[in-house]
Order: structure tokens, then sequence, then C-alpha cells
């Protein structure tokens, strides 16, 4: 699905902000039943509908993510879209977590031939290791930051306090979280410190593993067992409400979630995932909606507690 280029031009302010997690591009060793050629499919759709990020990650398929993604990009100008990948389990080592300054440096190249491009927009350390100095490890991807084999530094699945260890130097451009409307302990733990050090936040997971998405009902709590009964409930009822707003806007549930980050002014882009290419045009026409003030404030009120 293309979209009219008049149209991208007056929403790019959004546009900018979606893009598209890949850990079902490829991803093999996470997700049964995953075709090649969805994946192919997939990372096409996203880019001829002008999203702009494509998340990746070593994890995803070991590998596999990034060839499919290397590909299918190779038909594409370099400059219309960024890519972001992640390293951390060691191949060598049973995918131990590894956050070696020589191995970060072998990673960014593996995936550099990979994704058969000549650099890399965002290269984030996946996990934390336990034993290396989290400044070393950063300041070992500063140099091939400054050598242009990559953009910007980032961190995923880090404490606050590993963040502060890793930005001694201030050189973390990135964090990359679990973080959703249900799942909002980053706000206050970790936002402030990033606000006041200008780094950049991605949400993984945005969707909630598909319960943001308003297709449960109450009968469905047992497919949620982090949550309890009355958790659940409320979240069901919630997504209520978010149907008003969505039929409003002659939109999904889940396109009404996703705006929502969108029009976040804290949140940097949105990756949500898709296993098929109509999942992805599903998500491109949220950029065609524009909550209200009101509207997007009522939804932010609406699950403050969680």
């Amino acid at each position: 699905m293309l979209i009219d280029q008049n149209e991208v031009k007056m929403i790019n302010n959004q546009a900018i902000k979606l893009g598209i997690g890949t850990n079902k591009v490829g991803g093999h060793n996470l997700f049964d039943n995953l075709k090649d050629q969805d994946g192919f499919d997939v990372v096409k759709e996203a880019l001829d509908s002008g999203i702009t990020m494509i998340d990746t990650a070593y994890m995803y398929g070991l590998g596999r993510s990034e060839e499919i993604i290397g590909q299918v990009i190779k038909n594409y100008p370099r400059e219309n879209f960024k890519i972001a990948t992640k390293a951390a389990q060691d191949p060598d080592n049973n995918l131990t977590i590894n956050n070696d300054p020589i191995f970060l440096e072998k990673s960014v190249n593996d995936a550099l031939s990979r994704l058969q491009t000549d650099y890399i927009d965002i290269f984030y350390i996946h996990f934390p290791d336990d034993k290396t100095p989290k400044y070393k490890a950063v300041a070992a991807l500063n140099e091939l930051k400054k050598a242009g084999k990559i953009r910007a530094i980032g961190l995923s699945n880090f404490s606050l306090e590993q963040i502060k260890e890793a930005n001694k130097n201030n050189q973390v451009d990135y964090v990359e979280d679990h973080y959703n409307l249900i799942q909002r302990h980053v706000e206050r733990e970790i936002w402030p410190y990033l606000k006041e050090n200008d780094i950049k936040f991605v949400p993984y997971f945005p969707l909630a593993s598909g319960l943001l998405t308003g297709k449960y009902t109450i009968d469905d709590a047992n497919k949620f067992k982090h949550l309890n009964r009355e958790e659940f409930e409320k979240i069901i009822q919630i997504l209520k409400g978010i149907d008003v707003i969505a039929n409003k806007h002659g939109a999904t549930v889940t396109q009404i979630i996703l705006a929502w980050y969108i029009k976040n002014p804290e949140i940097s882009a949105v990756i949500p995932g898709a296993r098929v290419p109509s999942q992805v045009a599903d998500n491109v026409a949220t950029l065609k909606i524009d909550l209200s003030t009101d509207e997007y404030q009522n939804i932010d009120n609406a699950f403050k507690s969680f």
C-alpha cells in the first residue's frame, strides 16, 4: 500500500515516529511457522508505506532478520530510513550475554555485513552483562561511531543505575525498553534521567503482546497470567472506552493506541511488529489519525494507575 506523497508531507511529524519491529521477520528461533517470504514482504511493505525506522537484532533469527532486511533495502535509497539493530548474545559461547568491547566491535561489523549497508543508524547493546564496565562498552561503540560505522549508541534492557554508569561520559543517545500503557514503570524510574541527559526513548512491546489491540474479552484472562483478575478486567473496560474513540476516527483500537504513542513527546519512535504485510498496512493507517489533546489526555489518564 503506497500513501499519496502529499498526504505523507502533511503528516510528516507523525510519520517519522512510526517504525517497525522485526522479531517476526526471520525470527524462527522466537516464533513458530514463520515464512521468510512473509519477512521479505513485510520489510518491503514497510518501506513502500513510508515507514522510516526498521528495528532488528542479531537475536531475531540469529542474524536471519538482518539478512532479510539487508536483501530488501538494496532496492531503496538508504537515506530514506533508519536501521536500528542490537547485539549481546555471543554465538561462540552458547549465546551468553557479552558486552566486551572486542565482541561489540565484531558484532557491529557482522551486522553491517548481514544488513549489506555501510552504517547502522542506532546500535544497541541488547542486554547488560555481569562483568564489563558499562562505560567501557559504550566507549568502544563511540569509537565505531567516530569511524562512521554507527551513528548513534543505544542501550536496551538496562536498569537506571546501569544507564547512568554507561553514560558516564555522555555518549549514550538512545534507550530502548519494555514500555506500554499498562507497564509504565519506565516513566517513573528512567524517563527523568533520560530527559535530563537528552537521551531518546524507544519502547518495545507497545501493544502489550496483543492485549492493547482490543481483541480480547474477559474470558481471556488466563492468557495473561502476569495480571490479576481485577487488573485484567479493568484493562478490558478501559479498552471499551478506547473503542468509542476509535469509532469516531473510523479506526481500530490498535491504531488509536499507536496514535497515542506517536503523539507522546517523550517517545522517539514506536516500533510495532508485523508477521504479514497487511499488519504493516494497518499500522501505517495510524498516521491518518490526529488525536485531539483531550483524547490523548483521556487515554493517558485511563491507564494512569498502571
